[in-house]
């Protein structure tokens, strides 16, 4: 059984520690008010929310598959990397993972406010009805269309680990092209410079089309890819730039 890393070690620990949190203290909604990633025109957004949504989980199914992807691929880059790279390399993954996501978000989001705006709605008054999910009777047909469209995005809340173990799955293809890798539910070896591409390749179809193939339909596909997106270009810099490519320690 391949052994653990220490920044692997400490990374599952502070996410085990922070699943117990939610569970424990306040019915877990102090938690997620305070560390899940809100949308940033969302008033229980803040800054630091980037860092820690990395930390939390939805649920035990959750917490448990991405810990053992953190074991499984986190062990073999560290081993490569050195602590002090990885952990850069995995929190850099996870905030890249973030930023496309809410980038993302943004992109579906104000095409929609403009048009209310346009249409002869304030912001404070979009603002209100997003936040309180309260329409007045002199909202149109047309208006309440967009204000569905935005009020998903306005109340959604983004937890998990996979956005920066999408980066270290990259690293892994990378490192170790060579190596066979397999679904649990299709237990076929293919080699991981073919089955890390797939994996991204679907996270990007489902991302852009919103059909769920293997994953929770609340997934977020786009923090898959740009987890897997900063992951690249991380690898593909230092691979450019350093004589010693990977290891700094």
């Amino acid at each position: 059984m391949r052994g653990i890393t220490d920044t692997v070690k400490h990374l599952l620990i502070i996410n085990v520690l922070m699943f117990i949190g939610t569970l424990t203290i306040g019915n877990g909604e102090l938690f997620y008010k305070w560390f899940a990633l809100y949308f940033p025109k969302n008033d229980l957004f803040q800054p630091w929310q980037f860092l820690t949504h990395m930390f939390m989980h939805g649920g035990v199914t959750h917490i448990l598959f991405n810990m053992f992807a953190l074991w499984m691929f986190g062990t073999a880059v560290e081993q490569v990397f050195g602590a002090r790279k990885f952990i850069i390399f995995y929190l850099f993954s996870g905030l890249g993972a973030a930023l496309i996501m809410v980038g993302f978000y943004y992109f579906k989001y104000l095409p929609s406010e403009g048009i209310l705006v346009e249409s002869g709605m304030s912001l404070n008054e979009i603002h209100q009805i997003l936040s309180t999910n309260q329409v007045s009777q002199t909202v149109t047909a047309a208006q309440r269309v967009e204000l569905q469209n935005m009020y998903n995005i306005y109340n959604s809340s983004m937890v998990g680990a996979s956005g920066a173990i999408m980066g270290v799955l990259v690293a892994f293809g990378m490192l170790f092209p060579e190596s066979k890798l397999m679904l649990i539910f299709l237990p076929i070896p293919i080699k991981a410079k073919y089955f890390i591409p797939g994996i991204i390749a679907l996270d990007l179809f489902s991302a852009i089309t919103g059909q769920s193939i293997f994953s929770p339909s609340n997934t977020a596909f786009a923090a898959h890819v740009g987890g897997a997106l900063t992951g690249f270009i991380l690898m593909w810099f230092w691979k450019k730039n350093e004589k010693d490519k990977y290891r700094w320690n």
